[in-house]
């Protein structure tokens, strides 16, 4: 856990997220039950090459640490097409709180990867795009929601 940098409640559930997904599994008869060992599977192999590329354009973005929180790249994904308003986006992201939204939306921006504008129509609306810095990272985030 110490060289992965996480704590031991988000690698468990980020753990179990891909068990869930069928993109890794136990390794029968390795490890000790506390500490079990883990192998990856087929469907998590095909997605390894996706997942190496968006971690290396967050890299030379400077923004890895940023892009690895929980809603980052949801959000950037989500962005990739057309600007949205932030209730567009809680809408099409299940799960996320207002709160959380939020603060993927500040982190992003405060990396360039995002920009906030507010229109001039009555009322005033909030749209969020990305910029064009965070382009890079649109093409492994389609890789990766298709499989």
């Amino acid at each position: 856990m110490h060289a992965l940098g996480v704590g031991r409640e988000s690698l468990t559930r980020a753990l179990e997220g891909l068990l869930e997904l069928r993109l890794i599994a136990r390794n029968p008869g390795y490890g000790h039950p506390l500490r079990p060992e883990y192998v990856v599977l087929p469907e998590g192999a095909a997605l390894a090459p996706a997942c190496v590329e968006l971690v290396d354009r967050l890299d030379e973005l400077g923004a890895l640490e940023i892009g690895l929180k929980k809603w980052s790249m949801p959000v950037v994904h989500a962005l990739a097409d057309d600007p949205r308003r932030f209730s567009e986006l809680r809408d099409e992201l299940p799960g996320i709180t207002a709160r959380a939204l939020t603060l993927a939306l500040k982190d992003l921006a405060a990396a360039g990867l995002v920009e906030r504008t507010v229109t001039d129509d009555f009322p005033p609306a909030t749209l969020y795009r990305l910029t064009a810095g965070a382009e890079p990272l649109v093409r492994p985030l389609r890789r990766l929601a298709r499989a």
